[in-house]
Formats: structure tokens, sequence, C-alpha cells
């Protein structure tokens, strides 16, 4: 899959990030795990095989859908990773009675933030969230310098998520410098 991914410029998590939120459900064992942003479900397989988690998984890109849906069968996993055909922000209905010990996060990056607090009432007494991306391949630390007002933006608005995430004070969170930057924010209560 991860061979898939590069030859079609499809994102997925770096191998050193996919380390960490691996060594992460290990040690937290969650039963029940959200992602967002599927892409074509290798980090969804992933995450199963570490401690057999049961994963909800959000993916509104059709072409990814399917692709997913081809990787979680040939996987055997299919009753154990639930895939949602939809946008994030429009998916809560999918998922609402349901109770997360992790949120992983990794789609748009705009609307972290918003996925934040969206699905964070779904989350378990000490509960995870692991967003993706914060470094944003390096252009966050440097500020997107040189880039184009799109990504310039995008850049703020992951300096905005970070700091809400490190303000936010029903949450612990660090951020990391692993594969292309990662935040863990550990739910208080």
């Amino acid at each position: 899959m991860r061979a898939f991914a590069l030859q079609n410029h499809v994102p997925i998590i770096v191998e050193e990030g996919l380390a960490f939120l691996e060594q992460i459900i290990r040690i937290q064992r969650p039963k029940k795990i959200l992602e967002i942003g599927t892409a074509i479900g290798y980090s969804a397989i992933r995450m199963h095989q570490v401690c057999n988690s049961e994963i909800y998984t959000i993916e509104r890109n059709k072409e990814m859908v399917l692709e997913a849906m081809t990787n979680i069968e040939a996987s055997g996993f299919k009753d154990h990773i639930h895939l949602i055909e939809a946008d994030a922000l429009e998916a809560f209905s999918c998922v609402e009675k349901e109770s997360f010990d992790l949120i992983f996060i990794d789609a748009a990056k705009a609307q972290y933030t918003k996925f934040f607090e969206l699905y964070t009432p779904l989350l378990a007494s000490h509960g995870i969230v692991v967003t993706d991306n914060m470094g944003f391949h390096g252009l966050v630390q440097e500020e997107g310098q040189g880039q184009s007002r799109a990504v310039r933006g995008l850049i703020r608005k992951l300096q905005s998520y970070q700091e809400y995430l490190l303000e936010n004070e029903r949450f612990i969170t660090s951020v990391f410098s692993i594969g292309d930057g990662i935040a863990v924010s550990i739910k208080k209560d």
C-alpha cells in the first residue's frame, strides 16, 4: 500500500510517525479508534493490527473510498474497520452513539480545530487525540516563507490549531517533531 500511495501521490502517514502512533496504541490499548481521513486505508489497517481495535474511519474522496475498501477487504479486517463515506464535518451522526478511546486526525488540515471540537465529545475519559502533519513538511516552522497565499493561510491555521491545543484546559497536549509533526492530546477527565 505504501508503494501505491507513493506512486499515486496519496498522502499517508510517514513511517516514523506511524511507528510513534503504533507505540501510543500499544501503550493505550484502545478498544475503539476514530480516524478522520482514511485515504487508502493504510493507517486504519496498521492501527487495527497493533491491538485489534475496532476502527471507524471517515473519508470523503470517492476514489480513496474505493481503494480503501479494496485494501480493507484484502486485509481480512472488514468486520473490524468501518469505513464511512462522508465529509468528516458532516459525518458526526454516523458515530454519535459511539465512545472512542483514541481519535486520529489526518485529513483536511484547515479543518483540524473543527474536527477536534466536533468529535472530542465522543472521547472516553483519559482518551487520546493524535493529530498528524503538525509540521506540514517543515513549512510551519518556516512560517511558509516563499509559499503561495493559500499555503501560508493553511500554515496559519495549523499554527492556530497548535495554540488551541496547547491552551485547551480540558487536554494535556505535547507536540513532537516526529515524522511530519505529531500532536498528542490527552483528555484530563
